[in-house]
C-alpha cells in the first residue's frame, strides 16, 4: 500500500497524548487545554507554539470511535500525494486556518459582536488537520469526477454555514479549502489502487462526520450534497458539451475525405 510513515508517526503521539490527558483529573485537564487551545488570549500573548500543540490534544470522545477513521484519512492522503507533500497540506491547513479564525474572533470582538469572553475559548483537537487532509483528496480525484466531489463539499459546506456555524465550523471549512487549492498545485498523484480507493472512501465518511456534526446535521448534508454533486456534474457536462461544439466545423459536419470521387 505504500509507506505512510507521517500518518503513523502523528496518529501514534495523537493516541499516546490522548492515553494520558483520559487519566488526568478534569482540572488539571482543563488546565493543559487552556494552555494548548489556539484562542485570543494564548495568540495575543505570544503564545505561537499552541499552533502546533493544538494538534495534539484530542476531546472527541473514546479514541476508537475517532483514531481509525483520521489514520485513513490521512493514509489515502499520504498515499496519493507522499509524506512530505501530506505535511505541507496538513500544517498549512491548522495553522493557517487556526489565524484567520483567530483574526476573525479578534475583529468581531473589537466591534462589540461577540463576548469578550470567547477570547478564552477552548480550541484544540485533530478536525483541522482532518479537513486539510480530505482537501487534498481533491487534486487527485479523475478530472472527469472531480466536479461532483466539489459540489458535494461545496452543498455540504453552505448547508453548515446555514445551520448558524460557531468559529470551529468556520474553521473546518478554511482547512477544508486550503487543503483542496494546496492539491491542485501538487501535479499528478501517484495513482489509484484498491486500498487506496477503500482508503480515501473511509477517510471520507470521517471528514464528512467531522464536518457535519450531529446526527441531524449529518441526514441534511446527505441530501445537499448530493444535490450539489448532481447539479455541478450537469454544469459540467453542460459546459464540455459546448466547448466541443464550438470546435465542430462550420455545420455541424466533417470535412471531405480528399480524393473523395463524386458522381456526374
Amino acid at each position: 500500500m505504500g509507506p505512510v510513515r507521517v500518518t503513523l508517526c502523528y496518529t501514534t503521539l495523537v493516541a499516546a497524548v490522548t492515553a494520558v490527558t483520559v487519566q488526568m483529573a478534569p482540572d488539571r485537564y482543563a488546565a493543559l487545554v487552556r494552555h494548548v487551545s489556539t484562542n485570543l488570549h494564548n495568540l495575543g500573548h505570544g503564545r505561537f507554539v499552541t499552533l502546533i500543540g493544538s494538534a495534539f490534544v484530542v476531546d472527541a470522545g473514546p479514541v476508537y470511535l475517532w483514531l481509525p477513521g483520521l489514520v485513513c484519512l490521512l493514509a489515502a492522503a499520504e498515499m496519493l500525494w507522499g509524506g512530505w507533500r501530506l505535511v505541507q497540506t496538513v500544517v498549512a491547513g491548522h495553522v493557517v486556518a487556526s489565524l484567520v479564525v483567530a483574526a476573525g474572533l479578534a475583529v468581531a470582538v473589537h466591534m462589540g459582536w461577540l463576548p469578550a469572553a470567547i477570547a478564552r475559548a477552548s480550541d484544540t483537537g485533530i478536525s483541522y488537520v482532518a479537513m486539510a487532509a480530505l482537501g487534498a483528496l481533491t487534486g487527485a480525484i479523475p478530472s472527469r469526477w472531480r466536479p461532483a466531489w466539489r459540489g458535494w463539499w461545496g452543498a455540504a459546506a453552505v448547508m453548515v454555514l446555514a445551520g448558524g456555524p460557531d468559529f470551529t465550523d468556520v474553521g473546518h471549512l478554511l482547512a477544508l479549502a486550503i487543503g483542496a487549492t494546496l492539491s491542485l498545485r501538487f501535479g499528478v498523484p501517484s495513482g489509484w489502487t484498491g486500498p487506496r480507493i477503500t482508503l480515501s472512501a473511509a477517510g471520507a465518511v470521517f471528514g464528512y462526520l467531522v464536518l457535519t456534526g450531529g446526527a441531524e446535521s449529518t441526514g441534511y448534508g446527505v441530501a445537499w450534497g448530493a444535490l450539489g454533486a448532481l447539479w455541478c456534474a450537469g454544469v459540467a457536462r453542460l459546459w464540455r458539451g459546448r466547448n466541443e461544439a464550438r470546435h465542430l466545423p462550420a455545420g455541424g459536419a466533417s470535412a471531405p475525405v480528399s480524393g473523395q470521387r463524386t458522381s456526374t
